[in-house]
C-alpha cells in the first residue's frame, strides 16, 4: 500500500509523476474540477455576501467517491493540480471534498513535469494559497453573476441559447468595430514610380522618393505626370550612398498569447487547437527507454523569464552546435510586461538537448510541429543578434531623386535557427545593390507609375485578436482560447478566410448590452476588472469588496434593463427558392454548424437542406452531378457531388474544371506553402505554384 497520495488534474499528468515519485506514492486524477457553481441557477447569494453554493459537478460522484477512499488509506495527501489560479482552486476544492486541512503543507507545485523538478517540488509542500483561490473564485462570481443575469434577458428579447460574458462581449464589440471601420474606409488614391535600374550586368529596383532633395508623395495621375516631364532621359546619377549596420535582437520566449499566435501564422493551428496540443506535451510524452516525460514547462503564462539552469544549458547547447560567436552575451530574461502576473517561466522545452528531430517516431504530426516550434523559439532568443549590412542609395536626374535599397545577412546569429512570423506572411529576402559610389551613373529600363489606392484596416485573425486583447490587458493566458470558441460557437462572429466576420446576431447582441450595460464592454473597464483580480491575487484588494462594487452599478443597469429593453425579432433571410415538399418558400436559418434552408411553413412542414455552392465543376465520378463546396461539422470546407448520398465522391482539396494534360484524370487545387498549386490527383503532373 502506498504511503502518499497525490492528486493532478489527469490520467496523463498521473501517469508521468508517478513514474517518478516511486512505489511510496499512488497519483491518482481529479478529471478537473471536482465542485463548482449549480449550472440550473445562479448559485451565489447576493444577500450574504456573494457566497458561492459549490455542489459536486454531476457525473464526479464515482471520481470523488474513489478519492476518498484512497485518502483514508494514505498517511498523506499532495494536491498537486496545476500551478495557476485555477489549479489553485481545484486544489481547495479537493481539500474541501476530502477534509483537508487548507493550512496544511498539502499543496505542491511545479512549472514542468520532469523528474527534477517533481522531485525538488515535493521537498517545498505549501499551504493553500488562498490569494490565488479568492481571485479565481472572484473571476468565477463575476463571470456568472453577468452571465446568469443578461443571458436570460437575451433569451427573452432576443432568441434562446444566447450568452454574455465580459471578456467575450468585448471581443465581439472589437471585431463588429473593426467591421464598421472597414465599411466607412474611403479609400485614398496615390501612386508609385518604380524603375529597374543597371549598373553593368547587374540590375535592382528604385523608387521614386522626391524632388529638390524632399520627399514628395505622388496622389494623382497629373502628380505623375509633372515628375516624369521633369526628368531628362533614363540615366541616374548617384547622389549619395549610406551603408550601415544593422543588429536585429531575436524575439523572447513564448508566453501563452504569443504562442497562440506564432502557432496560427506558422502552423494555421487554432488557438484552441494550440491549447490543446500544449498540454499534451505539458502533461507527458512516452518516449520509450527514456519513459514518459513532459516535454515542455506549463503553457499558460504571460512571462518571458527563464531559470538560471536552462539558460546555462542552451548556452552550452548553442556553443557545441553553432559555436561560440552565436551564444548571446546578455542573456534574454525580459522582464514581465504592464498586464503580466509573471508567476510562472515561459513556454520552453525542458531541455533544450531533446531536439525536435529526435521525436519523430513518438509524437504526432501536429504535436511534433508544435514542439520544434517552442524549441525553436526558446533557443533563438538565447542567440547572438543577426548583423545586417544594409545600403541605401539616392539617384538623380533633373533633382528627381529615386531610391533604392539593400541588405544582407552578414552574421546569420539567431536567424540561423529561427526567425518571427508576421501577420501578413511576408518573407524578408536579402536585396543586394551591386557596388555603387557617388558620381557613378547607371540607367533606367523603363520608369512604371502604378496607381493604388489605400486599404482598410484588416480584419481580426485569431492571432490578431488574441493580440489586441493582451495589449489592452483584456482576460489572461488561460481565457484568449475559449473566449474565441464561444463567440464562435454562439455565431456572434464567424471566420471567413481565417479573419473573423461579425453576424447580424452578434450585431445585435452587441447594440443591446452597449445601450444597457456599457460598463461590460467598455475596454478600460474591462482591463481595470483584470486588474482587480490581479490585486487580490497579491493580497491588495479583498474579494468581496471588488465584487460589490461591480455588483451595486451593475443591478441598477438589470433593473432598467428589465423594464425598458425591446422584444427584437430576427427575421429568416428568404433562400430565393421554395421547398420541394410543399412549395412554400424555403428561408435561410443558423444552425449549430453554420447556416442551412429550412420550409418556411415549419412546423407543418419540416424539411430542411444545407446551403451548397457550386464551382463549375461536372462529378468526376458520377458523371451526372455538379461538385459543391461543403462545410464539415468541425467548420472544415470539402468538396463533394451533389448528388449525395448516390454519389459518395468527396475530395479536401478543390477540384477545378480541366482534366489533366498528361493523363486525363482530375486536377485540383492544393494549398502549400508558397500558395496554391495545381496538381493530378493520379499521376505526377505539377504545375508552378501561385500565391
Amino acid at each position: 500500500m502506498a504511503d502518499y497520495l497525490v492528486i493532478v488534474e489527469s490520467p496523463a499528468k498521473a501517469k508521468t509523476i508517478e513514474k517518478y515519485l516511486g512505489k511510496k506514492y499512488k497519483v491518482k486524477a481529479s478529471m478537473g474540477h471536482v465542485r463548482d457553481l449549480p449550472k440550473s441557477q445562479m448559485g451565489v447569494n447576493v444577500e450574504a455576501q456573494y457566497e458561492p453554493k459549490y455542489i459536486t459537478i454531476r457525473g464526479k460522484g464515482p471520481v470523488l467517491k474513489e478519492l476518498k477512499n484512497e485518502a483514508k488509506k494514505a498517511k498523506k495527501i499532495y494536491l498537486a493540480a496545476d500551478p495557476d489560479r485555477e489549479g489553485e482552486a481545484i486544489a481547495w476544492h479537493l481539500a474541501h471534498s476530502l477534509q483537508i486541512d487548507e493550512a496544511s503543507e498539502c499543496r505542491v507545485v511545479f512549472n514542468e513535469i520532469t523528474k527534477d523538478a517533481i522531485k525538488e517540488s515535493f521537498k517545498h509542500p505549501r499551504a493553500i494559497d488562498m490569494k490565488l483561490v479568492d481571485s479565481q473564485q472572484a473571476r468565477r462570481i463575476l463571470d456568472r453573476l453577468v452571465g446568469y443575469n443578461i443571458s436570460p434577458l437575451l433569451w427573452k428579447k432576443v432568441k434562446k441559447g444566447l450568452s454574455a460574458g465580459r471578456v467575450q462581449s468585448v471581443a465581439v464589440r472589437l471585431i463588429i468595430e473593426r467591421e464598421n471601420e472597414i465599411k466607412k474606409f474611403i479609400p485614398e488614391e496615390y501612386w508609385t514610380i518604380t524603375s529597374e535600374v543597371k549598373k553593368g550586368n547587374k540590375a535592382f529596383e528604385a523608387s521614386f522618393y522626391g524632388v529638390d532633395g524632399k520627399k514628395r508623395p505622388l496622389k494623382t495621375k497629373e502628380d505623375v505626370d509633372d515628375v516624369l516631364e521633369q526628368m531628362d532621359g533614363k540615366d541616374l546619377k548617384v547622389a549619395s550612398v549610406a551603408k550601415k549596420e544593422r543588429r536585429r535582437n531575436p524575439a523572447p520566449s513564448f508566453t501563452t498569447s504569443s504562442l497562440q499566435q506564432e502557432a496560427a501564422r506558422k502552423l494555421n493551428f487554432r488557438a484552441k487547437k494550440t491549447m490543446m496540443l500544449a498540454q499534451q506535451l505539458y502533461e507527458g510524452i512516452d518516449l520509450g527507454k527514456e519513459g514518459t516525460v513532459g516535454l515542455i514547462t506549463y503553457m499558460r503564462t504571460d512571462s518571458t523569464r527563464i531559470s538560471a539552469s536552462a539558460l546555462q544549458e542552451v548556452s552550452t547547447y548553442i556553443e557545441e552546435n553553432y559555436g561560440k560567436e552565436y551564444v548571446q552575451r546578455r542573456q534574454q530574461t525580459k522582464g514581465p510586461s504592464e498586464n503580466a502576473q509573471d508567476a510562472h517561466e515561459a513556454v520552453r522545452p525542458t531541455s533544450a538537448l531533446r531536439h525536435p528531430s529526435s521525436l519523430k517516431k513518438v509524437l504526432k504530426r501536429d504535436q511534433l510541429r508544435l514542439y520544434k516550434l517552442i524549441w525553436e523559439r526558446f533557443v533563438a532568443s538565447q542567440m547572438a543578434p543577426a548583423v545586417m549590412d544594409t545600403m541605401s542609395v539616392d539617384l538623380t536626374n533633373n533633382n528627381v531623386t529615386f531610391r533604392a535599397t539593400g541588405s544582407k545577412v552578414k552574421f546569420a546569429g539567431f536567424m540561423k535557427v529561427y526567425v518571427e512570423g508576421n501577420d501578413d506572411n511576408k518573407k524578408e529576402e536579402d536585396r543586394i545593390l551591386p557596388p555603387l559610389e557617388e558620381g557613378d551613373i547607371v540607367q533606367a529600363e523603363a520608369f512604371k507609375p502604378k496607381q493604388h489606392f489605400t486599404q482598410p484596416p484588416p480584419r481580426y485573425t485569431e492571432a490578431r485578436l488574441v493580440k489586441t486583447l493582451e495589449e489592452l490587458g483584456i482576460g489572461r493566458p488561460s481565457t484568449f482560447a475559449p473566449t474565441l470558441d464561444t463567440i464562435q460557437r454562439r455565431n456572434y462572429v464567424t471566420l471567413d478566410n481565417k479573419r473573423f466576420v461579425p453576424t447580424e446576431l452578434g450585431e445585435i447582441v452587441l447594440e443591446l448590452i452597449l445601450e444597457f450595460f456599457p460598463q461590460i464592454i467598455d475596454v478600460n473597464f474591462t482591463a481595470g476588472m483584470e486588474k482587480d483580480l490581479d490585486e487580490i491575487e497579491e493580497g491588495q484588494k479583498d474579494w468581496i469588496e471588488v465584487i460589490d462594487g461591480f455588483y451595486k452599478g451593475f443591478e441598477k443597469s438589470l433593473k432598467v434593463a428589465e423594464k425598458e429593453m425591446q422584444e427584437v425579432e430576427i427575421k429568416d433571410e428568404p433562400a430565393g427558392v421554395d421547398c420541394e415538399l410543399c412549395g412554400s418558400p424555403m428561408v435561410i436559418k443558423m444552425g449549430r454548424y453554420g447556416k442551412f434552408m429550412a420550409c418556411s411553413n415549419f412546423p407543418d412542414c419540416r424539411n430542411t437542406k444545407p446551403i451548397v455552392k457550386e464551382i463549375g465543376v461536372g462529378c468526376p465520378r458520377c458523371k451526372e452531378g455538379q461538385i459543391v463546396e461543403r462545410k464539415s461539422k468541425k467548420g472544415r470546407i470539402f468538396y463533394g457531388c451533389d448528388r449525395y448520398p448516390e454519389c459518395e465522391f468527396i475530395s479536401w482539396d478543390k477540384p477545378i474544371s480541366r482534366p489533366c494534360p498528361k493523363c486525363n484524370a482530375l486536377l485540383v487545387e492544393k494549398k502549400i506553402k508558397k500558395g496554391k498549386q495545381i496538381q493530378c490527383t493520379q499521376c505526377d503532373y505539377k504545375e508552378e505554384p501561385q500565391e
